[in-house]
């Protein structure tokens, strides 16, 4: 069982940047863009400004990010 929960575009965004180092590149309709710089190079992955984001989706973007669903769920 996943331990994710719906939460908002809004709230995703805050916890890729301040807890994992991303940062906002730019932005198409209510798409956002982030990207993170590593030593094996860029990490890019894209969140949607929802009011609401599922699971589904959640694990979408934790996939692009390169981050596991049990780390992002502690901060949620």
């Amino acid at each position: 069982m996943s331990k994710l929960k719906k939460i908002s575009g809004r709230e995703c965004i805050k916890i890729l940047c301040n807890k994992f180092g991303f940062y906002l590149v730019r932005q198409k309709g209510s798409h956002l863009i982030l990207h993170k710089e590593t030593p094996e190079g860029k990490i890019g992955t894209v969140v949607p400004n929802h009011k609401e984001i599922k699971t589904g989706t959640i694990k979408g973007i934790l996939e692009q990010a390169k981050i596991k669903e049990e780390d992002f769920a502690e901060y949620q």
